[in-house]
């Protein structure tokens, strides 16, 4: 699921955005902004079907080998276990997996030999080769298989990863939120009935979560031109056209959650936006933002403009 650090960082791209943009209608990138959020669950199931598309290949497989010319005895016999894999069994007939998948109208069509270049890979791999000479199935061994799968074959392979940079254009971003929403799936599903089995939120809390983003974003732009004078009046020795964008919309982001919202901790807010720096602008951004914002944080507590309650949040 997404954390409050990558809802900040979808934040700061559509902040990006409307910096960048001609027209700043406000509405039109929060919109963008909540759309940017869902692409993550339309990448979570495009990533379950092709798990399903996959596993499916097995039939497709064994039929392909039995029919050549002079297929072998292990042509004639090729294993189909996969296409019976107790956890993709539960997944296809899972009903939020079927609304996901007619929510974002989920299909491969656009690359249909995406799932027999993957099987192919997978079939001569040791992991597989061990899995399909168990005669046993139970629902932890296939979870280990699909496990296998998505992590060995489906991650590490270029020309597949292509395919999802491609199709989805944060996924360097969002790649690190559908690896903890694929573990996530595959630990909650536990029954080989189906019940109780869940597949993962894209929110800890949808409700807190969005509200969190379009505030956030919505006050970075409402106060935008006030918070830009106070990092401007500490970085005099600077050449404010020379300081990067995106370390001007970190600190203006970061004062906003000083201020505006009294439930997050100082402490939090500011290692957050050190912390995004890092990734996301220059080598020496995250010194460059940590001076100045304890340069304002001293002003705005001392003008009493910061106001937090509940324990732990007084300073």
């Amino acid at each position: 699921m997404l954390n409050r650090r990558q809802l900040r960082v979808k934040v700061l791209q559509t902040l990006y955005a409307y910096q960048q943009a001609d027209q700043k209608e406000v509405k039109v990138f929060e919109k963008a902004l909540l759309k940017n959020i869902n692409s993550v669950n339309e990448m979570y199931f495009y990533m379950l079907a092709l798990l399903i598309n996959v596993a499916d290949y097995a039939l497709i497989d064994a039929e392909e080998r039995a029919n050549k010319h002079l297929p072998s005895e292990q042509d004639l016999n090729a294993s189909t276990k996969l296409s019976r894999n107790i956890f993709i069994d539960c997944l296809r007939q899972h009903p939020d997996y079927l609304l996901g998948v007619k929510q974002f109208n989920v299909s491969w069509d656009f690359e249909p030999i995406i799932d027999k270049t993957i099987f192919s890979l997978l079939k001569n791999s040791p992991e597989y080769v061990a899995y399909i000479a168990d005669e046993s199935q139970d629902l932890n061994t296939d979870k280990e298989i699909i496990k296998n799968i998505f992590r060995k074959i489906i991650l590490k392979n270029p020309a597949i990863e292509q395919l999802f940079e491609e199709k989805f254009i944060n996924w360097s971003v969002d790649k690190e939120v559908l690896k903890s929403m694929m573990a996530k799936t595959i630990k909650n599903f536990k029954n080989e009935d189906g019940k109780g089995n869940q597949l993962a939120p894209l929110f800890q809390d949808e409700k807190e979560d969005k509200a969190f983003v379009i505030d956030l974003f919505n006050k970075s732009i409402q106060h935008a031109n006030e918070y830009f004078k106070l990092i401007d009046e500490k970085t005099m020795n600077w050449d404010s056209e020379r300081i990067a964008l995106m370390d001007i919309l970190l600190m203006q982001m970061a004062i906003t959650e000083l201020i505006h919202f009294s439930s997050i901790p100082i402490k939090v807010s500011i290692n957050e936006y050190i912390e995004i720096s890092k990734e996301f602008s220059t080598p020496k951004s995250n010194t460059f933002i940590n001076g100045i914002l304890d340069k304002i944080l001293d002003q705005l507590k001392s003008e009493k403009k910061i106001k937090k309650f509940g324990r732990g949040l007084i300073e």
